[in-house]
């Protein structure tokens, strides 16, 4: 696991920015996984602006999202498809047929998980973006979620709900279950950039870093990925050891 240590959230999204980048130019045909929020915003907005400079394009990508709610249609405004719509497909030449979201229709819940499981098992993610929880979740998977989990529905946590009352009006709105891509699935990523900035996540960052591996702290599994970068900011790193601190700046 290497982490850098940047000043401020802008200049996380720009590293992560370059590093995509990078990719993209390596391989005009990645398989990109990606994460909703405000986290990855910085990074989305990064890659837009190096679409529209020429420098990359989005025609062969093949994406695939990390979760989508349940209990809200495909259309409502505050749902993961219409997030990345409005955050990065519209802005690009992505091609719409390379787009995977979950597919949240509870009459088909079953089939649609499966699905999803093996279109990751066919495609294999190059690179995946992911933030975390202040619980350490990664995607929706909550503490106790086990590591060898594969795409399926979770009941959110409480905490996490009220993370996420922001983009609501009210805590009733707000989902209670999703499905997401489970730890198995994100660890089969051959690439990992894990972006975290403010004093809020610098619980979580500690543990997943310095901690022992536990479902405790599901994000701490990636210190045994053999290709994660995590970048955050000095607000995020603020409980990290001064070793970790040095040996990453």
């Amino acid at each position: 696991m290497k982490v850098i240590i940047c000043k401020n959230k802008e200049e996380v999204a720009l590293k992560a920015g370059e590093i995509f980048v990078e990719s993209m130019q390596e391989n005009p045909c990645l398989t990109l996984g990606l994460a909703t929020g405000s986290t990855p915003i910085g990074l989305y907005n990064y890659l837009i602006n190096a679409y529209k400079q020429g420098i990359i394009s989005f025609k062969d990508v093949i994406t695939f999202n990390l979760d989508e709610y349940i209990g809200i249609d495909q259309k409502h405004p505050q749902s993961y498809y219409q997030f990345m719509m409005r955050q990065l497909f519209n802005h690009v030449d992505m091609n719409k047929n390379h787009i995977h979201l979950p597919k949240n229709d509870l009459k088909t819940i079953e089939e649609n998980i499966k699905s999803y499981n093996q279109d990751l098992l066919n495609h294999h993610i190059d690179l995946q973006v992911l933030g975390i929880g202040q619980n350490g979740h990664i995607g929706f998977n909550e503490p106790n979620t086990p590591f060898d989990q594969e795409t399926f529905m979770v009941q959110l946590d409480e905490n996490t709900r009220q993370a996420n009352l922001r983009f609501f009006n009210n805590i009733q709105e707000v989902p209670k279950y999703a499905i997401t891509m489970g730890i198995k699935n994100i660890m089969q990523s051959k690439k990992i950039v894990m972006l975290a900035y403010g004093k809020h996540k610098a619980k979580a960052i500690n543990e997943m870093i310095n901690g022992k591996v536990s479902t405790n702290c599901p994000a701490s599994i990636l210190q045994l990925h053999p290709n994660t970068i995590v970048i955050i900011d000095e607000d995020a790193a603020s409980l990290l050891n001064k070793e970790v601190q040095n040996e990453t700046n």
